[in-house]
């Protein structure tokens, strides 16, 4: 149970809450599968084997959205609707409208759809009330915010607040690239760097020299990094985007040795003692990422308050 990627966010820390009321308000909106109508299907599932919405370990809570998609191509509905329209049109001698092949792509999509394969997909998001913290570990943005819509839409309030610093990522990461890394963190040597002009042109840097001239020239020029990987206490290694997300966490054998270290009964335990370790590893490392931009500014409640009311 270690996260690949972080988007984070900001809870009050006044939100009063328990995960007996969590399991409660999720278990309103659990996972079912799609219906034969159903082009996708969200709920929430037990993140690990106890079973509970809500996996509880101290202060620290775990819930898992699972997706279920049905993959039904678009080529493949427009290949048979051409085939059906092209026996139509023999029959009655001329082509079909616009209209009539619009009706005929539904009627395709409407038998093919229940015999569609299916893609499940698992999100898991982290929630430390006390310390203000919700960190999703998704691919991207959007799926990320597909969690955010599923707390609103189960929770009785959701009191979230988007993550802003005082720097944004890509002015703290342009600086790092031509000084000096931040304390407690080495900057590696991959990066992205993007024009500010019209073409958005990028340039990609695998491995690469920090102090080649190469790389000033292209800050220099107005390329601003987009993406810049770094390490953090030499425990943890990620790529910081210009969004504010951590992408590609890699938690370092040093960390992975404390778990192999230990015994453990069964995988419910190894669980249990991979996501002490990894919450534990992040309640350091967000605060020491936020500070290195430059500390937090105000919250203010821009991500929905009682979700239910306004759903």
């Amino acid at each position: 149970m270690f996260f690949k990627n972080l988007h984070p966010y900001r809870l009050s820390t006044e939100w009063l809450v328990t995960a007996e009321t969590l399991h409660e308000q999720l278990a309103t909106k659990p996972f079912r599968p799609c219906g034969s109508q159903d082009f996708e299907s969200r709920g929430w599932v037990a993140p690990c084997h106890d079973g509970d919405l809500v996996h509880e370990a101290g202060l620290d809570w775990l819930v898992c959205m699972q997706t279920e998609t049905k993959i039904l191509p678009p080529a493949v509905i427009n290949k048979e609707a051409d085939a059906r329209a092209a026996v139509i049109a023999e029959q009655q001698g001329f082509n079909l409208g616009r209209k009539a092949m619009k009706e005929l792509r539904e009627q395709v999509t409407t038998e093919l759809l229940p015999r569609a394969f299916t893609r499940i997909r698992r999100t898991y998001a982290w929630l430390n009330v006390q310390a203000g913290w919700l960190v999703v570990d998704a691919a991207s943005e959007r799926k990320a915010e597909d969690v955010l819509e599923l707390l609103r839409h189960s929770l009785d309030t959701f009191p979230l607040t988007l993550l802003r610093t005082e720097r944004s990522p890509t002015s703290a990461m342009a600086d790092w690239l031509a000084g000096e890394a931040p304390e407690g963190f080495t900057i590696d040597q991959d990066f992205a760097l993007q024009s500010i002009s019209e073409d958005r042109a990028r340039a990609t840097f695998k491995g690469h020299d920090l102090e080649d001239a190469h790389v000033i020239e292209h800050l220099e020029a107005g390329h601003l990094p987009i993406k810049l990987a770094m390490t953090f206490d030499d425990r943890l290694s990620f790529v910081l985007t210009d969004r504010g997300a951590l992408k590609r966490i890699d938690f370092l054998d040093v960390i992975r040795d404390q778990v192999a270290a230990d015994e453990h009964e069964d995988a419910q335990a190894l669980f249990d003692a991979e996501f002490a370790l990894m919450t534990g590893e992040l309640l350091r490392l967000l605060p020491a990422i936020v500070a290195a931009m430059g500390g937090e500014l105000a919250r203010t409640p821009d991500l929905i308050d009682n979700a239910k009311e306004q759903a």
